[in-house]
């Protein structure tokens, strides 16, 4: 399922998101993390000539919904009088309620009710959303370190794999190996190749375990 794309104008594509779904697809597509160099004699050359360019792909894991669990020994609670413009006493009880979240120094104050219970819950309940939007903004940093860490710079120097298009060929410089089947494959034939990788990387966890 395509999620968002950005084409370049003349047929190609700047950036594509896609969101694929099935039996162990991230464990066998995993390794499509990386630079993957190209070379064609594009439409527009008129003298023939190969040109080579390159594509970053990064494969993730779809996030998780986070989960927001507040610890009550991780709160501090502290209870005083409402007040108003000026600094007036609102009401003669304790019913606004300050929230403090020790770990991460989050403080909410809620004054609105009369009822310091009902002060106390919309506290909660904003403190947290805060805590939600905490950890999703560092899922996303986490998310996007691990996209870095796959793609490296894109420089062509570091692919992983080649597509020939004039020789109908695809080289995986990982493995070694080279396979004159460069249409089936793109067409999504990968079978052979992705055992192949899966075998590698097992033999080189095994290694170095």
């Amino acid at each position: 399922e395509v999620l968002s794309h950005s084409p370049t104008g003349i047929g190609g594509l700047k950036e594509i998101i896609a969101s694929i779904s099935g039996d162990r697809v991230y464990s066998r597509l995993k390794y499509e993390s990386g630079v993957h160099r190209v070379q064609r004699v594009p439409v527009t050359e008129s003298q023939g000539r190969i040109h080579t360019s390159a594509v970053t792909v990064a494969i993730l894991p779809e996030a998780e919904e986070v989960d927001v669990q507040i610890n009550p020994e991780e709160l501090r609670i502290d209870v005083f009088r409402s007040s108003g413009p000026g600094g007036q006493s609102v009401n003669t009880t304790d019913s606004a309620v300050r929230v403090t979240h020790i770990p991460s120094g989050l403080v909410v104050i809620c004054q609105d009710e009369k009822s310091q219970h009902k002060n106390k819950a919309k506290a909660l309940k904003v403190l947290r959303a805060r805590l939600l939007d905490l950890k999703q903004q560092e899922q996303h940093q986490q998310i996007a370190q691990e996209r870095k860490t796959q793609v490296g710079t894109g420089d062509r120097s570091e692919r992983i794999r080649t597509y020939n298009f004039p020789q109908g060929r695809i080289t995986d410089h990982r493995l070694g190996l080279t396979f004159y089947r460069l249409e089936y494959m793109l067409d999504g034939d990968l079978d052979e190749l992705l055992q192949a990788l899966t075998t590698h990387y097992r033999t080189l966890a095994l290694q170095q375990a």
